[in-house]
């Protein structure tokens, strides 16, 4: 078993997770992987940080398959023992003038960016080494989709005390309410992308609180963060962040010092604590 550092970054083969896999590869003391969907995207993102003389290696990762999850920490127990930075950062959204109805893209975006990251946390969590660090990336959609909530959901994402399960809860009404037409009359805002990052970060919180009741001696640190609005197929060529920019908070999370005892169950953005 290797005693090398390992760091794991989830949809990785472009855009920001792609930046974010550069810069650990210059700045983590261990071994980065980068996950696609797509064995060959992810061969070749591999083989174009090669010519810029960074060493990623590759491991498929589907976070919308739990098999594909499971193969991955499996990897991770037997090769190294565990996990030392996790970077959630797998999402999707749709285009502003998609045709897709609305209980689509509800659907469609919570299994990847809500259920798709909870299911890779469910997995990976336990095997994070004492001292490792999540970083969740979420979005500031998710703040400002909690504003456009009722007054019933904000105080039920806000609060200290909400379950995973309860939260798991909500997210499913949300799907459910949109495929019947009924999301904003439920109190709902009209984004999927914004609730999908609201459970984002709500789950941020939640994980956090867990670590802290479950495994306070490990001093596992755990948050989520906004990179921005950043050029990539998602936000389009006219955001203002380039990729690497974007990198720069998630990254910051990842390479917290291992005496640093915050932020923990935070959202961050711009490097810095925001209120939730």
């Amino acid at each position: 078993m290797s005693s090398v550092p390992v760091a794991v970054v989830t949809g990785s083969n472009k855009g920001i997770g792609f930046a974010i896999v550069r810069a650990l590869c210059k700045q983590f003391p261990g071994d980065v992987y980068l996950t696609a969907r797509d064995p060959g995207r992810g061969q070749e993102a591999v083989a174009k940080l090669q010519k810029e003389g960074l060493h990623a290696l590759f491991h498929q990762l589907d976070v919308d398959e739990l098999q594909s999850i499971r193969a991955l920490r499996d990897f991770l127990k037997e090769k190294y023992g565990g996990l030392n930075v996790l970077v959630n950062n797998a999402g999707i959204a749709f285009k502003v003038h998609d045709t897709a109805p609305f209980a689509v893209q509800a659907e469609v975006t919570l299994k990847t960016n809500f259920f798709g990251t909870r299911n890779v946390c469910t997995e990976l969590l336990p095997i994070v080494k004492p001292y490792g660090k999540v970083v969740n990336v979420s979005s500031v959609a998710g703040s400002s989709a909690l504003g456009g909530c009722s007054q019933e959901l904000q105080q039920k994402f806000r609060s200290n005390t909400i379950t995973e399960d309860e939260l798991v809860e909500l997210m499913t009404k949300f799907v459910e309410d949109a495929k019947e037409g009924v999301h904003q009359k439920e109190g709902w805002p009209n984004t999927a992308y914004g609730v999908s990052k609201i459970g984002v970060t709500v789950l941020s919180r939640i994980q956090a609180r867990m670590l802290n009741e479950k495994r306070k001696g490990d001093h596992i640190l755990l948050n989520a963060c906004c990179p921005g609005l950043v050029r990539t197929d998602m936000a389009g060529p006219k955001a203002t962040k380039s990729p690497d920019e974007g990198a720069e908070t998630p990254v910051y999370l990842a390479l917290l010092p291992s005496d640093a005892d915050g932020p923990h169950g935070q959202f961050v953005s711009d490097k810095t604590v925001r209120t939730w």
